[in-house]
């Protein structure tokens, strides 16, 4: 089999993720919640994945990141314990859902939204963003690269906008962390949400949001924190603010090894390679007769995704093709990004995805280029 659905969720970890996953199965205990050496093991691994976050995204410090079950929750949690009614916000048709349905939601409760756009090529239209920004406007919310096109959006000029004009910053960071350099001191992000089953290559379950220091976030969920049993209100410091419950400590103990991977390999290194393998795709497909490529390829600096289509035929079609003659699994249809996919005139058609992962080599590419070219004749 090969893999190529990387946007979607790491198949291919490195071995020490399920080891540690394994281990952590057979000996945690629950964290903050005993003092015995199964619960203190616990609380230590989780503390460390803290730091290791805080440290690849310069957060602040531990205490500023919280753990999720995914960036959709991380990104609900950010603009629903945000705005208010009598609020603006501000996103754009690059988005996911997870931001979107959450602000349609928030719209429905008295706060305006502001949709902007792109251009032919996918690219962020940042005029119209800047115009979109009005007395109200309370926050921002972009996600650092598309999970169709994989064209990025510049989060440090945006993050110097929002600055500017005392507007929270919230960056959604799925497709780009442990990819790309994010650093939310230089790039003037308040809110920083992330999977940890993408590019950190972690196991499904595990997400985390990071709060700037001064901005303030309501819960989402309240409930058990391990501390101040007795009193009714949840505590109001990070990160036991956005934290009810227990964690998903054996989830985290992978995200932990994960982590500790790519210190050791070089976020640079990963990306480059990662890049090097979606240049060789896109350069081995854009000539094939009746093939459709999206995005902007005029700079390989973007997320490794490919999203294209072979003349008419229904994209899911296409990727029911690839896995069931030639074992390449891709993804078919709207990727949850439904505005993006209307601008770039794809709705019904929706797009088929290739992404790739810093386990993927140069015959995997040849690979699936290879079915393509054979796909693309029956057409």
């Amino acid at each position: 089999m090969i893999y190529l659905d990387s946007a979607a969720t790491s198949f291919y970890r490195p071995k020490e993720v399920g080891l540690a996953v394994s281990r952590a199965v057979d000996t945690m205990g629950n964290g903050n919640r005993g003092a015995y050496g199964a619960a203190l093991e616990t609380g230590r691994v989780i503390f460390e994945t803290r730091g290791l976050l805080a440290e690849l995204f310069n957060a602040g410090g531990p205490e500023r990141v919280a753990f999720t079950a995914n960036s959709t929750e991380s990104l609900n949690i950010a603009i629903k314990g945000i705005l208010n009614p009598g609020d603006h916000a501000v996103a754009t048709v690059l988005d996911h859902n997870s931001v979107l349905r959450p602000l349609y939601e928030m719209e429905e409760q008295g706060v305006s939204v502001s949709i902007t756009g792109c251009d032919k090529k996918g690219r962020l239209d940042y005029e119209q963003l800047y115009n979109a920004i009005n007395a109200n406007t309370r926050a921002l919310i972009c996600t650092h690269a598309s999970n169709l096109t994989g064209n990025l959006v510049d989060i440090l000029r945006i993050g110097k906008l929002c600055r500017e004009k005392n507007i929270v910053f919230i960056a959604d960071i799925s497709q780009t962390a442990g990819i790309f350099s994010v650093d939310m001191e230089r790039d003037n992000i308040d809110v920083l949400c992330f999977s940890g089953h993408k590019g950190l290559m972690g196991p499904q379950g595990t997400g985390g949001i990071c709060v700037r220091d001064g901005i303030a976030v309501r819960p989402l969920i309240t409930g058990g924190s391990g501390f101040a049993t007795f009193d009714r209100r949840h505590p109001d410091k990070m990160p036991s603010l956005l934290e009810a419950g227990t964690l998903n400590g054996h989830g985290i103990a992978g995200l932990n090894a994960a982590l500790k991977y790519i210190k050791n390999v070089g976020i640079d290194s990963i990306r480059q390679k990662e890049q090097q393998l979606a240049q060789k795709f896109y350069l081995s497909v854009k000539d094939i007769k009746n093939i459709k490529i999206y995005g902007d390829f005029k700079s390989f600096e973007r997320a490794p995704n490919v999203a294209l289509n072979i003349g008419e035929l229904d994209s899911g079609w296409v990727c029911d093709r690839l896995a069931e003659k030639y074992d390449i699994c891709t993804r078919a249809g709207g990727h949850c990004a439904p505005l993006m996919h209307k601008a770039l005139g794809t709705e019904k058609q929706g797009a088929v995805r290739f992404s790739f992962s810093h386990f993927n080599t140069m015959d995997d590419v040849n690979s699936a280029a290879e079915a393509l070219k054979k796909i693309s004749e029956q057409v």
